[in-house]
């Protein structure tokens, strides 16, 4: 029988059919596109949108500011540290060579000087989407806290995976006293108020990206057990796993060979809405001031401001169809994904 091959690799037919089954659905197909686009758009921020040039030209020499930080000692001053944006260094760096800026040329930090006029300041030709309340470029810090608030969303998800399939997993295979006391422990630590458990956690701690992450987790991970269990209490009186149990086949073969692909058909369904829900939490996190450290770029903090600057509404509908957008395009891809992995399309 003929194989597709993708990079090589020979690609099932039912993998075939799923994939068929996924462009099908053509609001889930383009939104997995638009989502990479801007994935990829967001991920080199540092290139994008930033107050170091890109590339420097002076007195015949190359030099890569945005890569490495340089004294302004080589470019004719004194102090430790470069400013790019001082009219003085600039001058002296273009009496004798060049400056490639990149296309936005404010960081997520940069307290823009050329508004006009008091911050927040409206839209213009230099700011697309004006400036928030301290003077930063919003579209630098659309930039970069589009990007936290992926990676944050993708990574909680991977690891929250990880741990519940792990939990479900057990859980399901072994059942009895293991599935007994494993069902207490998560009916009693679900039960918990999340938002507020994690809020007083914030509070006791200095936030930062990785204690947040490992504060989610705490209670992301049951969004899988349940699932992952029944598929396993399903599936381990199937006849293949009894005879495998007969060969004397370990259960830790069993379970990650045998009956794990077949749990994981309808657990992957599910992690586009996991990501959106890790985005939304980490959103409402840092809209209350108990998500990353203050100054930093996110979403969540652009929804502050637009509450509290209701004179500047280009902030509250920057925030609003940002967040949208982002998690429109992660519930049609769940969708798609889910069309993909349904049995009875992928037979069809």
């Amino acid at each position: 029988m003929r194989q597709d091959r993708l990079l090589g690799i020979p690609i099932r037919p039912i993998t075939q059919r799923r994939i068929r089954n996924f462009k099908a659905n053509r609001r889930g197909y383009w939104s997995f596109w638009i989502f990479l686009g801007l994935l990829a758009i967001s991920l080199p921020a540092e290139f994008i949108a930033n107050d170091k040039p890109l590339l420097v030209r002076y007195d015949g020499a190359f030099y890569f500011p945005v890569l490495v930080s340089y004294p302004e000692s080589t470019f004719g001053g004194f102090l430790p540290v470069t400013d790019y944006t001082d009219p003085v260094v600039r001058e002296e760096i273009e009496s004798i060579g060049w400056i490639l800026w990149p296309p936005i040329p404010y960081s997520y930090n940069t307290f823009a000087m050329d508004t006009g006029g008091p911050a927040p300041s409206p839209p213009d030709g230099r700011h697309w989407l004006g400036t928030d309340d301290s003077a930063r470029d919003v579209v630098a810090r659309l930039i970069y806290g589009y990007r936290i608030s992926v990676v944050f969303g993708l990574t909680l998800t991977v690891l929250s995976s990880i741990v519940g399939v792990a939990v479900g997993a057990t859980q399901g295979y072994f059942g009895g006293l293991t599935d007994l006391v494993g069902q207490r422990f998560i009916e009693i630590w679900g039960s918990l108020p999340q938002l507020f458990m994690l809020i007083i956690l914030a509070s006791i701690v200095t936030p930062n990206f990785w204690w947040l992450l490992g504060l989610m987790l705490l209670f992301s991970w049951t969004s899988l057990v349940g699932l992952v269990r029944a598929e396993f209490l399903r599936a381990r009186n199937f006849d293949y796993v009894k005879a495998a149990r007969a060969l004397g086949v370990s259960d830790r073969t069993i379970m990650t060979r045998h009956v794990l692909p077949n749990a994981m058909v309808s657990t992957i369904t599910f992690l586009p809405f996991i990501t959106a829900g890790s985005v939304t939490t980490l959103t409402a996190l840092d809209f209350l001031g108990f998500g990353l450290p203050p100054g930093s770029a996110s979403l969540g903090n652009l929804l502050n401001q637009a509450k509290d600057n209701l004179h500047a509404p280009w902030l509250g509908f920057t925030a609003f169809f940002v967040i949208a957008i982002m998690l429109s395009l992660l519930v049609f891809i769940g969708e798609g994904v889910r069309d993909a992995f349904d049995p009875r399309k992928v037979q069809g």
